[in-house]
């Protein structure tokens, strides 16, 4: 039985996001500061610590910023977190090596996250698109929902590494982009 300070464990973390982290890490240049943004319970987060990155987060509720602050460190992690309105608070610039979004959309921060990339580093992107619709569960706000090509087309300048738009087992696209190694 969970007490009042207890939350639920993360869900465990998308497999797209997983199986891209395991396998491509080592191209990510040191020191490997990475960031979950809208971080929810951490499950992202807290992978991201036990791969050895330098580890941050970002969300909007409290509680679960210090509740993945809390399991990081039961886990022996270290993980740096605030608690910000993502509409109101801008993201530091040329700071993350990776950063990683899942399930969550924010039309007008991509190019923040583009900017928040140090040279060469990765952002990994999942989030439903309005094929989800048709699922009958999760998101219904066009707000909430990507356009067929929309999130490629946001990457702007960044290099894409790999993109997809699945219908199974739920709606969502999914895109590795990487900043140019240098900055003129």
């Amino acid at each position: 039985m969970l007490s009042m300070t207890d939350s639920p464990p993360p869900d465990p973390p998308s497999p797209f996001v997983e199986r891209w982290m395991r396998t491509h890490l080592s191209a990510i240049p040191a020191p490997r500061r990475a960031l979950d943004l809208a971080m929810g319970r951490g499950r992202h987060a807290l992978l991201l610590a036990e791969l050895g990155c330098r580890t941050f987060g970002v969300d909007i509720q409290w509680a679960f910023v210090a509740a993945t602050v809390r399991a990081a460190e039961r886990r022996g992690y270290s993980l740096r977190a605030w608690c910000a309105d993502l509409t109101r608070s801008p993201l530091p610039r040329s700071r993350f090596e990776l950063i990683v979004v899942t399930r969550y959309l924010q039309r007008d921060l991509f190019p923040d996250l583009a900017a928040a990339l140090s040279p060469g580093g990765f952002l990994i992107y999942e989030t439903f698109t309005e094929a989800q619709l048709a699922r009958r569960w999760g998101p219904t706000s066009p707000d909430h929902l990507l356009k067929p090509g929309e999130l490629r087309a946001a990457a702007g300048d960044l290099e894409v590494v790999f993109y997809e738009e699945v219908a199974e087992p739920e709606a969502v696209a999914r895109l590795v982009a990487r900043s140019a190694s240098s900055r003129s």
